[in-house]
């Protein structure tokens, strides 16, 4: 390995997209550090519902990466139901974790990035998935994911307006369903022929569409591009 190739942190890639992503880069150029919540080979552990987590896993990934990271891949997320019929103190809860492992965390990640970019005086991207829900919204139990998402895009949009003079590039990508254990759940819940009907693919995203959008932005997209959000959804919505 030589210090030429690029490094990558992708959190949450212990499976469905975050997998996807992580395997889709060549590691004869490409060295990849991924998270998950148990340590695995080329995977460092971080529980994100901790608020010093974040911080953490940057400090890992960068004593795993020779003290240099060039593109940050923000995939980590929950997707957990939190209906408005719970307890008060349950509903805050739901809301607050979902919060803080979709969305603080990130941000928390984004700006350890930015400053390390900033520091070395070197270009870097950002890459963050976010979800068709940020438009389009989500269910009735899933008013905190939607929310999360949504401020993931803003964002994203905030940090490519601010720092592109700087050579530090952002993107975004809004999956729909995607063909993970998460959104199988949800198909399976909320009956998945129903659903599928309203994909004019009429199917689910595979976690290599995605991954093949997330390398794209991770190392080709060019820098005009920054601050694009890129929907991934079978035009189950369009905007």
């Amino acid at each position: 390995m030589t210090d030429h190739k690029t490094h990558i942190l992708v959190t949450g890639s212990s499976r469905g997209i975050g997998q996807a992503i992580a395997q889709s880069f060549d590691p004869a150029t490409i060295r990849v550090v991924g998270h998950g919540t148990k340590e695995q080979e080329q995977q460092l552990a971080s529980d994100f519902s901790r608020p010093a987590a974040a911080k953490g896993l940057w400090q890992q990934a960068l004593d795993h990466l020779d003290g240099r990271i060039d593109v940050l891949i923000n995939n980590a997320g929950i997707f957990e139901a939190n209906p408005i019929s719970s307890n008060d103190d349950d509903w805050l809860l739901g809301w607050e974790q979902t919060l803080r492992i979709n969305l603080t965390a990130s941000a928390e990640l984004c700006r350890f990035a930015v400053r390390h970019f900033q520091e070395r005086a070197a270009e870097g991207r950002i890459v963050n998935i976010a979800s068709r829900a940020a438009y389009r919204g989500d269910s009735p139990d899933h008013w905190h994911y939607a929310a999360s998402k949504g401020g993931m895009v803003a964002m994203t949009k905030t940090i490519a307006r601010a720092y592109a003079k700087d050579g530090i590039l952002a993107f975004a990508i809004c999956p729909g369903f995607t063909m993970t254990g998460m959104a199988e759940d949800y198909l399976e819940s909320r009956g998945g022929d129903k659903l599928l009907a309203d994909i004019p693919l009429g199917r689910v995203a595979q976690p290599e569409e995605i991954a093949s959008m997330a390398k794209y932005c991770a190392l080709d997209a060019p820098p005009s591009m920054t601050g694009a959000v890129l929907d991934a959804n079978g035009a189950s919505f369009v905007r």
